[in-house]
Formats: structure tokens, C-alpha cells, sequence
């Protein structure tokens, strides 16, 4: 696995890169050589911030944790991201088939949920990501996906937990 360490505001020293790599060691028997593995410090106010996102083909598992030090912020996305592989390991090993090991575990698994998926369709207008915003805000969603007036892509805003916005390009 890749692993890519990007700090702000932080100075990585050897040991906490260290850990960081003896952690997701430990994911290189479930992933291929092939996956790849980024992770994000940062310090917000007197927290430390942690964002592990491991992706796979198609597949991302994404933690993100706040804690007083670096180290218990990543035991828990370690946590996190085991969690999200068992819950959805039958899910992952019907689409994947053999690229992905998913561990078996001893203890008692919850038994795979049904999902129902509502279908909503509505008509995409052109706008700038601002008038996106404005919108998204008067509906009181999570999200909202527009057309961008200047590149003609369908492109997605979202709020983010720190308070600020988000906008989703494809590629």
C-alpha cells in the first residue's frame, strides 16, 4: 500500500510517521499492492485532527477523528475504518471478488442491513457554485448539485463540518 502523509500547520517527526505506517501496516494483507493510503494531520484550536482515507479501485474508506494527540486520533480511524470493512464485507466481496481480503472475524457480525434507495429527479440549472450555495441553504440540504454556468459540468457544493463549503468537480 501507498501511504502519503500531508500535514498543515504540523511538523511530522520520524516517530509519529512511523506509527502512522506501523498502523496501516496492518491493512496491506486486506489491500493489493495497487491501494493507496492518505493521511491528513492537522491541529484545529487545542485538537489534533486525523483524516485516513484508504482507497481501492473504486473503494474508499474514509475516517476522520479529533483527539488530544495525534496518536489516539488514529487509533480511533483505525478503528473506524475496520468497522466500515466488516459492516460491509459482504457488499465488498460480491463486487470485488478476490482484489480485496476482507478479515474474518470471531466476533458476532451484524447481519447485512437492507437498504432502501428513494429516487428523486429534478431539473439541473446552470449556475455559479455561490448561487449553488444560496440554494442548498434555502433547502435547508446537506448538499446540492448544479450545473456549473461556466464549464457545463454537473458538479456538487456541500457543507463540511467546520462550517465552511465544499464543491465537487469531476474529472
Amino acid at each position: 500500500m501507498k501511504i502519503t502523509i500531508n500535514a498543515r500547520k504540523v511538523n511530522v517527526d520520524e516517530k509519529l510517521a512511523q506509527h502512522i505506517e506501523k498502523k496501516l501496516a496492518k491493512f496491506d494483507k486486506f489491500f493489493p499492492d495497487e491501494s493507496s493510503a492518505t493521511v491528513k494531520l492537522s491541529r484545529i484550536r487545542d485538537m489534533e485532527r486525523v483524516e485516513v482515507t484508504i482507497q481501492q479501485g473504486v473503494f474508499l474508506f474514509r475516517s476522520e477523528e479529533e483527539n488530544s494527540t495525534f496518536m489516539n486520533a488514529l487509533d480511533c480511524c483505525m478503528y473506524n475504518i475496520e468497522r466500515q470493512m466488516r459492516k460491509n464485507k459482504t457488499r465488498l466481496t460480491k463486487k470485488l471478488r478476490d482484489s480485496i481480503r476482507i478479515p474474518e472475524y470471531e466476533a458476532q457480525e451484524p447481519e447485512e442491513e437492507e437498504f432502501e434507495i428513494r429516487t428523486k429527479t429534478f431539473e439541473i440549472k446552470p449556475m455559479t457554485p455561490e448561487e449553488a450555495i444560496l440554494q442548498m441553504n434555502q433547502i435547508g440540504h446537506e448538499f446540492f448539485v448544479f450545473k456549473d454556468i461556466d464549464t457545463e459540468e454537473t458538479c456538487v457544493v456541500y457543507k463540511r463540518k467546520a462550517g465552511d463549503y465544499g464543491l465537487i468537480i469531476p474529472e
